[in-house]
């Protein structure tokens, strides 16, 4: 952890973090950006469980149908009225349905999971390399980190933007891995491959935009 960091709290089986923001080109627009949100705050939501099928690209997978409680379950811990916006990928868009109900989902592709080839991974497999990127590696083929840092970073901001000219909380609807890699770039994170790991099906964190810090919602 980078000396004068504050300390970074993981509470297994759920994250519970608390982090700062680094200082880097553009952190005062993006801080301006969404601290104008309402509330000052920002929730990520983690899609629920998918159904799994190792015929089609996981970008394509639906929510599986006994996930849908869980994400509905989520409408709980989400302060009204909410701005939400998904990823296009069906699984968080269809998380974020479930919770936004009636309200209408704005869905961007900026949002969605790192892209990586179509290839079915065990599910070790899968972890040792998610793990890998995660840490600062890039597999063969992956989409590089800079290009998901660039993508997520500028559809937080507009959307923030969007949510704040509405009055609303801001509700983002994503993956693991982006989000996790995004945060690491914005964030002092100890570890983010453990952060990556922790996330559950489907887990909810929320941000404090004032004071930088992220706590559990549901745990």
């Amino acid at each position: 952890m980078p000396v004068g960091a504050p300390a970074l709290l993981i509470c297994a089986p759920v994250i519970c973090v608390f982090v700062r923001m680094n200082v880097v080109d553009g952190s005062e627009g993006y801080s301006s950006a969404m601290t104008a949100v309402q509330g000052e705050r920002l929730i990520l939501v983690r899609h629920a469980m998918p159904a799994v099928d190792p015929a089609v690209p996981s970008e394509h997978w639906p929510l599986a149908w006994d996930s849908r409680v869980a994400a509905r379950l989520l409408r709980l811990h989400v302060s009204h009225p909410a701005y939400y916006v998904a990823s296009t990928e069906p699984k968080a868009a269809q998380t974020m349905q479930e919770i936004a109900g009636a309200q209408h989902v704005v869905t961007d592709d900026a949002l969605a999971e790192v892209h990586r080839p179509h290839f079915w991974f065990s599910d070790d497999e899968y972890r040792s390399a998610a793990l890998d990127y995660a840490s600062g590696g890039c597999p063969e083929g992956w989409e590089p980190h800079s290009a998901v840092i660039s993508r997520f970073d500028g559809a937080m901001v507009k959307h923030a933007a969007a949510a704040a000219s509405q009055g609303r909380t801001l509700v983002v609807g994503t993956h693991g891995l982006a989000p996790t890699v995004w945060m690491a770039s914005r964030y002092q994170i100890a570890d983010p491959a453990v952060f990556w790991s922790e996330l559950r099906f489907p887990d909810i964190v929320e941000i404090d935009l004032v004071h930088e810090e992220v706590r559990c919602v549901t745990h």
